[in-house]
This record gives C-alpha cells, structure tokens and sequence, in this order.
C-alpha cells in the first residue's frame, strides 16, 4: 500500500507532472531538463528522484549525467502514467517544450549552457 501511496504523491506535483510530459517523447538528461524549466539542477534533481523512487523512471549514467526516461517495465505505473500525461494539455507544457528544443539546438552546435557542455564531451 505504501507502494501505491508514493506513486499517487508523485504524481501529485505540477513540476513532476511537466517532467513526465517532457519525456513522454522519450530520455533526456538532468542539463536538458533544467534548461526545459529554466530552474536550478538540484530542484530537478529532487523531483526526479521522487519520480524514481516511485518506480516511475528509469536512469542512466553517462559520463557525469544522469539520463531519465519513463519506466515501462511496470504495466500498471506505465499505464496510469500515460493515462495521466495524455490529460496534461499541450498548452502547459509548450514554454518548456520551446526551450528544450532551443537547448537541444545549442547543444547538437555545442552552444549549450557551459555546465552540460563540458560534462558532455
């Protein structure tokens, strides 16, 4: 029961509902998401954990970043997050979607902010 009471308290939060929606398009890294967001990476990283610990994400180390993507191995939790994400309107998460593309942009030009940068060679 404590199982199902972390995952509903993961989802009870606007930021990790926005995380969830930017990786419906599948894995990002931590700098990625930051620059989605326009916040600082411990605040992320926070949320991020909470959706891990709720077996709602998978992760990977690359180098000195973690990569997230959504956890499919759990029907269940993959289901209710699909569920969930699919009533989250594309309008709310459209800012962060444009600065995520703009991010990405930098980054493939290697523009990008220079703490992903480096870290990313």
């Amino acid at each position: 029961m404590r199982e199902l009471a972390n995952v509903f308290k993961a989802l009870s939060d606007e930021t990790r509902l926005r995380i969830l929606k930017l990786l419906e398009r599948g894995e990002l890294c931590v700098c990625d998401i930051v620059a989605a967001f326009n916040i600082v990476q411990p605040k992320v990283s926070f949320h991020l954990r909470v959706l891990k610990t709720a077996g709602l994400l998978k992760d990977r180390k690359e180098g000195k970043w973690m990569h997230y993507r959504i956890d499919d191995s759990d029907l269940f939790k993959r289901l209710l997050v699909l569920s969930v994400i699919e009533k989250i309107p594309e309008n709310n998460v459209q800012e962060d979607r444009k600065r995520l593309e703009e991010f990405m942009r930098n980054k493939a030009q290697g523009q990008a902010a220079s703490t992903c940068k480096e870290k990313t060679r």
